[in-house]
């Protein structure tokens, strides 16, 4: 490997990502690690560094924060398929959380994945083991890190020929030996969809057994809700209970309260995430969007929420357009178009803006894209999520400062995820480091036009190595230097 070059960040206003206050000054990177930073950096270089050997990055009216981390995404496959990465390295991003809301490309392997495994690809499924996805991810090289949990569906696939039902005493017993397994080769941490249908059989024992595993290992256990509709507060108290029987630290996937009958109820759920953090580990993760996207299904129909079409196998064509207009055209409603279309994909504007504001504003709030990289026409969150909490939430909207917007991307997703050395600037620290201009840094996706990167944001460094650099004609990722991390013990 050849001999990475010297930076040396200069002048910028340093963002650390503790969510204390920035100061102006410097920051040298050097190998894989943050080797100072302080105002002046280029008169006292550390020992053994000269001035010679700097490549100076001017960051005069620019932000030098720690890249991005993003808690929440279904990248387990598309970090080994397209390994560039550059819907999330052109946002900042530097480490992505792979095997959220219960689905995992480990341990698992089939020919052929079934719903809802296939947001991951349906050919994708080639790891039986924790140890055999690092290898392929270290195979792969790519140009960011990867963190990784269990998906709890994933493992009933594994282990279970039949998922309208709880496991038996002997399935749970052979999840427990591939989690343990998984937890032993780094994993961060157990995941589960209890929302989706192959695991909304399973009782909240079947998932605290599990957790209790992650608990010893020091993991921690995030969980898409078994609603985030009418019984959102019956699900929350659920995932609480199933933590805290564990002794794990528990993350709230995509906080919401999704359908129109559920709008303002954030003025419940959120006082409720207080109650519960002062007897345990509770933190959230939000997109900042007001639409969801996830598979078709029948029962998110409801004839009054827009829904956009983001992939279906037996008509493609329709890709990219509104339900409501393909079930005019067919002359049915719109639950018979649904049915029609599947397999597919689709955005759901079940959200209300107010409400995306209360969750992200939140303290125990982290930023999540939850992109899914497979679809044909991808929410737009997919390119645009980080970039856009800085235009709209804190740029126009002035929900917090810098500060904690940073802090929501960096280190309070290190601490919570248990990500070692990573999200704050501190010397030893790895060299993990975005620079961007807080003036014009915004998202260009639309739910119209999804794959477009993001502006201001200059250069972002992976493990020390400039991964990306903005302001090109054409975005392009710089080198690949990303790893598979294991969890902070």
């Amino acid at each position: 490997m050849a001999e990475q070059a010297i930076f040396l960040l200069e002048g910028g206003l340093v963002v650390d990502g503790s969510g204390g206050p920035s100061w102006p000054g410097d920051v040298l990177l050097a190998g894989d690690r943050i080797a100072a930073l302080g105002e002046g950096l280029r008169e006292r270089l550390p020992e053994g560094i000269a001035a010679a050997d700097l490549e100076t990055v001017d960051c005069r009216g620019k932000v030098i924060a720690p890249g991005f981390i993003d808690v929440h995404t279904h990248d387990d496959a598309i970090v080994l398929r397209d390994p560039l990465c550059l819907p999330k390295v052109s946002q900042g991003i530097t480490t992505v959380v792979t095997g959220n809301c219960g689905i995992s490309l480990a341990p698992y392997r089939t020919p052929q994945a079934q719903p809802p495994l296939t947001l991951l690809g349906i050919d994708s499924f080639r790891h039986a083991t924790m140890a055999e996805y690092r290898a392929a991810v270290e195979a792969a090289q790519p140009a960011l890190n990867v963190a990784a949990l269990i998906g709890h569906t994933t493992l009933r696939f594994a282990t279970m020929d039949a998922l309208d039902r709880a496991a038996t005493e002997d399935e749970r017993a052979r999840m427990g030996q591939l989690l343990e397994a998984c937890m032993l080769d780094g994993a961060h941490g157990l995941s589960s969809g209890l929302f989706y249908e192959q695991a909304f059989a399973a009782p909240a024992e079947e998932v605290t057994a599990l957790a209790r595993i992650v608990a010893r290992h020091g993991g921690v256990y995030a969980t898409h809700l078994r609603s985030e509709m009418e019984t959102i507060i019956e699900a929350m108290h659920e995932a609480g209970d199933t933590a805290f029987s564990a002794g794990a630290p528990l993350v709230i996937s995509h906080h919401k309260c999704a359908g129109p009958a559920n709008w303002g109820r954030t003025l419940e759920t959120l006082p409720l995430v207080d109650a519960l953090a002062k007897r345990q580990d509770i933190a959230l993760d939000v997109y900042p969007y007001v639409a969801g996207s996830t598979v078709l299904r029948e029962d998110l129909v409801d004839g009054v929420i827009d829904i956009l079409l983001t992939w279906s196998d037996p008509h493609p064509e329709v890709t990219g357009r509104m339900l409501a207009d393909v079930a005019r055209e067919w002359g049915v409603d719109q639950k018979e178009a649904c049915r029609r279309l599947q397999p597919g994909g689709a955005c759901y504007f079940q959200m209300k803006e107010e409400d995306v504001e209360r969750v992200i504003a939140h303290p125990r709030t982290m930023i999540g894209s939850d992109g899914l990289p497979h679809d044909r026409h991808p929410h737009p969150r997919l390119w645009g999520a980080f970039p856009r909490v800085f235009a709209r939430y804190w740029r126009e909207r002035q929900l917090f400062t810098l500060e904690q917007a940073v802090h929501k991307m960096t280190g309070m997703t290190a601490r919570n995820l248990r990500i070692a050395d990573r999200g704050l600037l501190r010397v030893g620290a790895m060299a993990d480091v975005v620079v961007f201009d807080p003036r014009t840094i915004a998202d260009t996706a639309t739910y119209d036009r999804p794959q477009s990167a993001s502006v201001g944001i200059e250069r972002v460094f992976v493990n020390g190595a400039c991964a990306f650099r903005g302001g090109e004609e054409e975005p392009e990722v710089r080198a690949r230097a990303g790893r598979m991390l294991t969890r902070a013990v």
